[in-house]
């Protein structure tokens, strides 16, 4: 086996899950057959807002603005997104994503997934 693996993101099979709630998403981590990290491709479609977030028990991970624009809840703080942002989320940090008027695309980068994944759901309140 070559120490490589080259993937099409974009023709991985996107979720269903994610799909019926305005989300195209794809994960990349079984498909690299990567030990240690984890890439993924969402687009959100224009006005999209998520209902609630997620934060990591283990995982940091770091979100790539690809294409669009739009705002993300990390922890209180309400950032604004455009293309080429990068933004780091610590473990416990929670976050979530809301899309602009053109949609979001975001590739997010995650570290070692522990055994059975850590992510968890969690609340989170969008500002006025």
């Amino acid at each position: 086996m070559p120490g490589y693996t080259v993937v099409k993101l974009l023709e991985i099979e996107p979720g269903e899950r994610a799909k019926a709630r305005g989300i195209d998403a794809r994960m990349a981590r079984g498909a690299m057959e990567s030990r240690d990290i984890g890439v993924s491709h969402f687009r959100y479609r224009a006005g999209y807002q998520a209902e609630g977030g997620h934060r990591h028990r283990e995982q940091e991970e770091a979100y790539l603005v690809v294409g669009g624009s739009g705002r993300m809840r990390v922890g209180d703080d309400t950032v604004e997104l455009a293309p080429w942002d990068l933004v780091r989320v610590a473990p416990e940090t929670v976050r979530a994503f809301a899309a602009g008027p053109d949609g979001l695309e975001v590739v997010a980068i995650g570290g070692p997934k522990p055994e059975g994944g850590d992510g968890e759901l969690a609340e989170i309140s969008w500002p006025d």
